[in-house]
């Protein structure tokens, strides 16, 4: 019944979609292409992101909050020998962060991997596979006030 109502809500959407101006069309459809929120000037300014170079290291994003390791493991292994998978997890709720880190035993099945699994759905949202970039070498920590050690039992 429900749906039935619905019906004439939706071909009335369609027809006044198709009759709004392109601008409009491209603001609200999905499909349209290279849809963007920035002007085109802007998108001529910005960067391209340098890419990583091939290693058996991959960097997914956009995992849910429910992803496990074991989950991310079984969902890269079709795509070849699995050696490692790690999902990142807060310390205080122990879900995922929303990242995690596959490793494969070749550079052919990380490849395979990025394929098979860039844009595809797991646990219901859509992930993202890349080469993962090395990590920084961070600095060591310099105290602020060139003391040699925070003066946490010392009140004054």
């Amino acid at each position: 019944m429900a749906m039935a109502m619905r019906l004439p809500a939706i071909a009335r959407a369609a027809t006044e979609m198709a009759a709004a101006p392109i601008g409009l069309r491209r603001l609200f459809c999905s499909n349209a292409p290279k849809f963007s929120f920035l002007s085109p000037q802007a998108e001529a300014n910005t960067p391209a992101r340098p890419q990583a170079e091939p290693s058996t290291n991959l960097f997914v994003s956009g995992l849910s909050k429910r992803t496990t390791s074991e989950g991310l493991r079984t969902a890269f292994a079709q795509f070849g020998e699995v050696a490692d998978a790690k999902v990142v997890t807060d310390r205080v709720s122990g879900y995922s962060k929303g990242f995690g880190f596959v490793r494969y035993a070749t550079l052919e099945d990380s490849a395979k991997g990025i394929a098979g699994m860039d844009g595809k759905f797991l646990d219901g949202w859509v992930i993202f596979a890349e080469y993962a970039r090395p990590r920084e070498q961070s600095q060591s920590y310099q105290p602020q006030n060139n003391m040699s050690r925070p003066p946490y039992n010392n009140r004054y």
